[in-house]
């Protein structure tokens, strides 16, 4: 994706008029008048949320990986920690946010560092559930990079428990995807998840 296209996207490109009319509707179902000054661009303001929320529909793996693949001869852990992501449940339509850890250890390739966290927005900018997001990034490098081994850490907040239901602002949780040698060898296992849950000062 060129970065005029991702100018686009973020300006809502592709938003759905369709999806305007519907918001139109909603807004009245709820009591609401939508015809209110306040309220008269809301309609179109939220299909282009939308449309910007979920345009990892629109997207290709192979776009976003592109060709940032390089042989290189390097057997130790890679990780990159801290990767900040936005999705949206998809049993409520409601945010959940948090970060992501991403390690892998190659077999002969590497990938362009900014493109683990652009994988995640990848998987992350649709309808979600926290524990299928785990499992498809981890499968997306595996399948990238064939590298011997791949562990993504996944923790998150989700507004479905804290603004409606249970009502536990505190709760967070976290999941964990492990393949290759970091779900065979205990010792991989516990370098990448120690890293993973360390903390920063």
């Amino acid at each position: 994706m060129t970065t005029e296209q991702r100018r686009e996207d973020e300006d809502g490109a592709g938003a759905s008029p369709r999806y305007a009319a519907l918001v139109h509707d909603q807004l009245a179902l709820l009591g609401e008048n939508p015809e209110r000054e306040g309220l008269l661009k809301t309609p179109e303001r939220v299909a282009k949320a939308m449309a910007f929320l979920t345009r990892g529909y629109a997207e290709r793996l192979a776009d976003v990986v592109g060709d940032a693949i390089f042989e290189e001869d390097h057997h130790n852990m890679v990780m990159v920690r801290d990767i900040e992501l936005y999705s949206l449940c998809e049993h409520h339509l409601l945010p959940f946010f948090g970060k992501a850890h991403v390690a892998y250890i190659p077999d002969g390739r590497i990938v362009g560092l900014s493109k683990l966290p652009r994988l995640v927005d990848h998987f992350a900018r649709r309808l979600q559930v926290q524990e299928r997001l785990t499992e498809q990034i981890a499968l997306a490098v595996e399948e990238t990079l064939e590298p011997l081994g791949v562990g993504v850490v996944i923790e998150a907040y989700h507004l479905c428990m804290m603004m409606r239901g249970v009502e536990k602002q505190n709760s967070r949780t976290i999941t964990s995807a492990l393949r290759g040698v970091f779900r065979d060898d205990a010792r991989t296992r516990e370098e990448f998840l120690a890293l993973a849950h360390a903390t920063t000062g």
